[in-house]
């Protein structure tokens, strides 16, 4: 099943999204090796970008490994947005995405990420902005179904003005900047986008396995489905979910403990190899958390984690807990966080 974003072509409907301090490098390779096809680096400022921020640059690092790729940028001024487009598309990266979706009130506070759904005026002139300064890589919008409204129709308003401006897709988070992340996504209102436009509609909120992706398919008839925290600890994951959007006979996949240990330890080396060992430590304090979700008698080895820098210590923790755990433990799940 070929999802087809302009001139892009993708070999699953399965997309990894953009999400800050989970989706980097190490991140995104390891998915890949598992079945991943198409995913997302973390969200950058178009500001931070113009300006050549050394941190933003940082999060832009990729390898011939990580494609195809999209990058996804954050603002609301047009003239500062296409000159950030077109640094993004001079980069190399497949796809470009603007994000209408952030709740958090940092960010809306300064008329950014989801606060543009109150300003579908303004939002229409970051898309022609962005769409004129590049020439030649897809530009889609991610957005959330509406600020306040529950409706969705802010949604179909900026999904209807995102066509006319000649972006290639849209992305549809079930969920109002006013919800945060509480409740439950709302599939029927991503269909209602669906109905709206001819471009692609992609659908996300709450898709943690199979079961869950099916029925956002069923309910809004999207076209594709973008999962967050579903990935993280559970690369295994997009195999699963592609198969079940594609009817194909073969069982669900569930690793083996020694493959997730196997796979745990791999994340680790490819932090240290790609962003340094005192890095690497640090984040392994969040990623142990994911590859450790819903597993037995895992706080000791989360804490010993925590309480070093050591990335030696760290793996033969890591080693001597999956080493004692027996082969029956539940399969890997989504980690409970506070966004997606």
């Amino acid at each position: 099943m070929v999802l087809k974003i302009g001139a892009l072509s993708l070999p699953s409907t399965i997309i990894q999204s953009p999400m800050a301090a989970c989706t980097d490098l190490p991140f995104r390779l390891i998915a890949r090796e598992k079945g991943l096809a198409f995913s997302f680096l973390e969200m950058v400022s178009a500001q931070a970008l113009v300006r050549d921020n050394r941190k933003t640059r940082k999060l832009l690092l990729s390898s011939p490994q990580d494609k195809p790729l999209g990058a996804q940028l954050l603002g609301c001024d047009p003239a500062i947005m296409g000159e950030a487009a077109a640094i993004i598309e001079d980069m190399g990266f497949d796809l470009l995405d603007l994000n209408l979706g952030c709740p958090v009130r940092k960010v809306t506070g300064n008329g950014e990420g989801s606060a543009l759904l109150k300003d579908p005026n303004k939002a229409e002139e970051v898309f022609r902005a962005v769409r004129n300064a590049v020439k030649k890589i897809p530009v889609t919008v991610k957005m959330r179904k509406g600020f306040s409204d529950p409706s969705g129709d802010e949604a179909v308003e900026l999904a209807r003005r995102a066509e006319s401006s000649g972006l290639s897709a849209v992305t549809v988070h079930g969920r109002t900047q006013a919800q945060m992340y509480s409740g439950s996504a709302d599939y029927e209102a991503i269909g209602r986008v669906k109905a709206a436009v001819s471009i692609p509609v992609i659908g996300n909120g709450d898709v943690v396995d199979s079961e869950g992706a099916l029925r956002l398919k069923s309910v809004s008839g999207c076209d594709g489905i973008m999962i967050g925290r579903a990935g993280l600890g559970n690369p295994w994951v997009y195999r699963n979910l592609h198969n079940a959007m594609t009817g194909a006979s073969e069982p669900e996949y569930v690793p083996t403990v020694a493959e997730r240990r196997d796979t745990l330890l791999r994340h680790l080396d490819l932090e240290v190899e790609l962003l340094g060992e005192r890095q690497a430590a640090l984040n392994l304090r969040r990623i142990v958390v994911w590859y450790t979700a819903g597993l037995p008698h895992n706080k000791n080895l989360r804490v010993g984690v925590c309480r070093t820098t050591d990335v030696r210590a760290i793996r033969a923790m890591i080693e001597e807990y999956f080493n004692q755990l027996p082969s029956d433990v539940p399969a890997p799940c989504a980690p409970v966080l506070l966004s997606e």
